[in-house]
């Protein structure tokens, strides 16, 4: 892979796909979760220490968008917990590298999390490292980790970060 530069076109791009995945997290719209990812597409959810140490250990871990399908299934029919909001701020995408229609990214996120009757709290908080190739339906992930900086989480994940 070259670190050549990435064309306006395609950093555009990139940023509607961060946007876009994030807006569908955030209306609660889970079916569209899986389709924003190749069909091996992975995705790890996984403290920061575990992540810099190279210990494979994860929150969640998921390697095919049939495994995505099945989480998705999971949070609509079978998970029991309090209901809440999500609302995800994003930063811009930063391209690590760049090269035959495929992009190492890098974004900071944070994750806000309202309960219907408690005020909002942060709720978890750290870094996408991603992988996005260009396919014949558009940008999709190849890998999306997100490492998140505390070890501490309060109560369970239920919806994807």
């Amino acid at each position: 892979m070259s670190t050549e530069s990435i064309t306006f076109g395609d950093y555009l791009a990139l940023q509607q796909l961060y946007a876009d995945y994030a807006a569908a997290l955030d209306a609660a719209q889970w079916e569209r979760w899986p389709d924003f990812f190749t069909d091996d597409g992975v995705y790890r959810l996984q403290p920061r220490e575990n992540h810099e140490r190279g210990l494979p250990l994860a929150t969640l871990s998921f390697d095919s968008k049939g495994m995505l399908r099945d989480r998705v299934y999971g949070i609509r029919e079978t998970l029991f917990h309090d209901p809440y909001y999500q609302r995800h701020v994003v930063s811009a995408p930063r391209v690590r590298q760049a090269g035959d229609g495929r992009w190492e990214c890098e974004a900071n996120y944070a994750v806000l999390r309202t309960k219907l009757s408690q005020p909002s709290t942060v709720f978890n908080v750290g870094h996408y490292l991603d992988v996005v190739v260009r396919t014949p339906a558009g940008l999709r992930f190849a890998s999306r980790q997100c490492i998140y900086d505390s070890e501490m989480i309060p109560n369970s994940i239920i919806y994807p970060i």
